[in-house]
């Protein structure tokens, strides 16, 4: 007994951790490093290395280990391999250059500018760049001399030799058990989803706030999970059915439970909830009753979603026995009309999507655990099987998308960058001699890293804000940790690895809080190299600022792409991809030929969020622009909710070839027209602010709907859900207009 509650609450603690880290990839990024940096303090500690090599070596395996992005393990050795001659270059040329300071500045630029250059070759260029500076930027560091160098190139040997080791035997990170992990994420944070859906049901009004908010949260934790599990399909060892499959079942699990939470809301609403202002920030609570029906159908209800919470969360090996069985035919069977509970229709609609999460769950699970014990299978579970099967045999391999065209010359994004940022290290080296002779490199460190993932000035300038902000805080970190350590050289070090650990931890977080472990880990350094005082901490903010005004001012006045130019660039490229999706998923429920409408969809999730990435300088918290700051959070949650609608169709319409209640309804064309006129008036008018474009309104396409005298659709449900998820893209896309300042034609008569 003890032992089945000891490993229940490790599951869901677990479980806990998979959903906060999906794929624990953060976790596994700050176990490596700090692995490797501390497997070669060890090696060069009996060695019989001083401290300066010890930091030296501690350096040189955190940048061997954070450099190399690449999936597969194959192309990781080779960079690494790559990756030992370019580090021992490069902190030769600085111990070398070391007493020529105006050569070694020249040279330092030309490093600069190389490194980022190479971005255009890929990961593999985006290592050697990033190993070349990092490792010029420890010897200064260290105050490497030509002397040092046989004691610095056994250090960085060792750095590289601890780094491999840790990456390939100690802490390995295959594609397919990061796929693994990323799957168990995405059953945690789906079932956090139906946990908070659960609570839906008792909620009071006062309570509802928040039960939306964790709501809103879950369904983008979710819909984040489900990307990264995407973007990982293609570095498994799988084959395109297979990968095809997964695909598939994944987003059907995704907008299931989602459709789920939408019902719920709606059968609570005295109203009938709007679910196209609930993925508004700062939505109206939508007025709730209590959900209509007997206190029978309430508490079914209650216990079918926690029955669909397990078999979300039953691991592989424990998804058998009868128990279970019963369960996934009891919620099968709620897709059959005649295992319906009596309650109203908006209660109904409920129940049957139970039925189709359930159905999603159990392709979920086929696609990702293989085929599951059929013994007890009611006829509806059977038939769900039977429906699954066909539409695996009728998986094709997708469309080849041609590759995109790049820009040459000074337009292409790596080489503008270049210029930039050496030019900006040019400033930052001046600037940075006139603070101090010694420590003028962590100017040029700074301007470095805020062009790294960056694209616009703005995008800068709040990333030079982020990093000076935390430089600030890590300083005082730093000086209390300084006066506690004191010279107990090991203890300091520990710190160092927990500090390193959280900085890894943290990143994809907050570059605030990295910058702030950062800084405080360097205080420690400087401990350890007996050079710590409080001025050369507070040199180091002054550097920091230094720094991050020289790369603004570089990125403005040096060939500058302007925020607005970017976000129209980026909401264009969004715009022609809404279009592409909702075109494609129409055309084949109303009949006409498959095409990869999922691939498609990913393509819109990745353009959306690239959006929402360059739109972070319009809606910072510090901007003044109050107004343009909340029309671009308006404008980014409405294409929200396009993607979503359309990601719906397109999920619909694949099921269409196999899927024995869904059916071509040739009158769907009809009802998407006006929607993707203004679609493409919408990009017209972003492309030429003076495009005489106009969106037109009219009818509601829910108007199209018929019932019968039973209230049903004469349509079918499923052509009932796909007009009114265009009714709804259709609400999003008109909205879009008075943002976008796009004139709004009358209806016509």
């Amino acid at each position: 007994m003890r032992a089945a509650a000891g490993r229940s609450v490790r599951t869901r603690l677990w479980d806990r951790v998979a959903a906060s880290d999906p794929g624990l990839l953060r976790l596994v990024a700050g176990l490596r490093t700090v692995g490797a940096i501390a497997l070669a303090l060890a090696v060069l500690a009996l060695l019989g290395s001083d401290v300066t090599h010890l930091v030296a070596g501690a350096m040189a395996a955190m940048v061997a280990t954070f450099a190399i992005r690449e999936k597969l393990r194959g192309p990781q050795a080779v960079t690494l391999a790559l990756g030992l001659p370019v580090a021992l270059a490069s902190v030769s040329l600085a111990a070398l250059l070391a007493s020529r300071v105006l050569l070694g500045d020249v040279f330092f630029v030309v490093l600069i500018f190389c490194a980022v250059y190479g971005r255009r070759f890929g990961d593999r260029g985006t290592a050697l760049g990033l190993i070349g500076f990092q490792l010029y930027f420890v010897s200064l560091f260290v105050g490497a001399s030509v002397s040092d160098l046989p004691e610095l190139y056994r250090a960085v040997a060792v750095a590289f030799g601890c780094s491999a080791l840790v990456r390939f035997a100690i802490v390995p990170a295959t594609p397919t058990g990061i796929l693994q992990r990323l799957r168990q994420a995405f059953r945690a944070r789906m079932a956090q989803l139906l946990s908070s859906q659960s609570e839906l049901l008792a909620t009071d009004p006062d309570g509802l706030g928040k039960v939306l908010e964790d709501m809103r949260e879950g369904t983008a934790r979710l819909h984040e999970t489900a990307l990264m599990i995407q973007s990982r399909l293609d570095e498994g060892s799988f084959d395109a059915a297979t990968t095809r499959s997964v695909q598939r079942r994944v987003a059907e699990a995704e907008i299931a439970v989602e459709r789920l939470g939408l019902l719920l809301l709606t059968a609570r609403s005295a109203r009938r909830a709007d679910t196209l202002t609930l993925h508004l920030p700062g939505a109206p609570t939508p007025s709730l009753g209590g959900l209509p029906g007997t206190d029978e159908a309430v508490e079914l209800l209650r216990r079918d979603l926690s029955a669909l919470r397990e078999l979300v969360l039953r691991p592989p090996a424990e998804a058998r026995g009868t128990a279970l069985s019963h369960l996934r035919n009891r919620l099968l069977g709620y897709r059959d009309e005649e295992n319906l509970p009596p309650a109203s229709a908006a209660v109904q609609d409920v129940f049957r999507s139970v039925g189709e999460t359930a159905r999603a769950v159990m392709g979920l699970r086929i696609a990702l655990d293989g085929p599951q014990d059929e013994t007890d299978d009611s006829p509806a579970t059977a038939r769900s099987r039977e429906e699954l099967d066909t539409e695996d045999a009728a998986i094709e391999a997708g469309e080849e998308a041609e590759p995109e065209a790049e820009p040459s010359g000074l337009r292409r994004p790596t080489t503008r960058a270049a210029v930039q940022v050496a030019i900006g290290s040019s400033l930052a080296i001046v600037g940075g001699e006139l603070l101090s002779a010694q420590r003028w490199y962590w100017a040029v460190l700074t301007c470095w890293i805020v062009f790294l993932n960056t694209a616009s000035t703005g995008e800068i300038l709040v990333k030079g804000y982020r990093r000076l902000l935390g430089t600030v805080f890590g300083v005082v970190a730093g000086i209390g940790l300084a006066g506690l350590v004191g010279q107990h050289t090991w203890t300091a070090f520990g710190l160092v690895l927990l500090l390193i650990f959280a900085m890894f931890y943290t990143a994809p977080l907050s570059y605030t809080l990295m910058s702030f472990f950062v800084t405080a880990m360097l205080g420690l350094l400087y401990t350890l190299l007996h050079t710590y005082s409080m001025s050369v901490l507070l040199l180091r903010v002054e550097e920091t600022a230094l720094g991050a005004a020289c790369g603004v001012v570089a990125a403005a006045l040096v060939l500058p792409v302007h925020t607005d130019r970017r976000t129209n660039e980026l909401l264009d490229t969004v715009l022609e991809r809404l279009l592409d999706v909702t075109e494609g998923a129409v055309d084949q429920l109303s009949g006409g030929h498959a095409v990869d409408l999922l691939d498609r969809a990913r393509d819109l999730d990745q353009a959306v969020g690239d959006l929402r990435s360059a739109t972070q300088p319009l809606t910072h918290p510090i901007t003044p622009l109050r107004t343009r700051r909340d029309t671009a959070r308006y404008v980014v949650a409405l294409l929200e909710t396009c993607a979503y609608h359309a990601r719906s169709l397109a999920a619909t319409a694949e099921l269409l070839p196999a899927h024995p209640s869904i059916a071509a309804d040739p009158r769907l064309r009809g009802a998407v027209r006006r929607t993707v006129r203004n679609i493409e008036a919408l990009a017209a008018r972003v492309a030429d602010r003076h495009a005489g474009a106009e969106v037109e309104t009219g009818p509601s396409i829910a108007s199209l709907l018929e019932y019968d005298a039973h209230g049903a659709p004469r349509y079918g449900r499923v052509t009932d859900r796909v007009l009114r998820h265009l009714e709804r893209l259709d609400e999003a896309v008109a909205g879009l207009a008075r943002p976008l300042g796009v004139p709004v034609a009358a209806p016509k008569r």
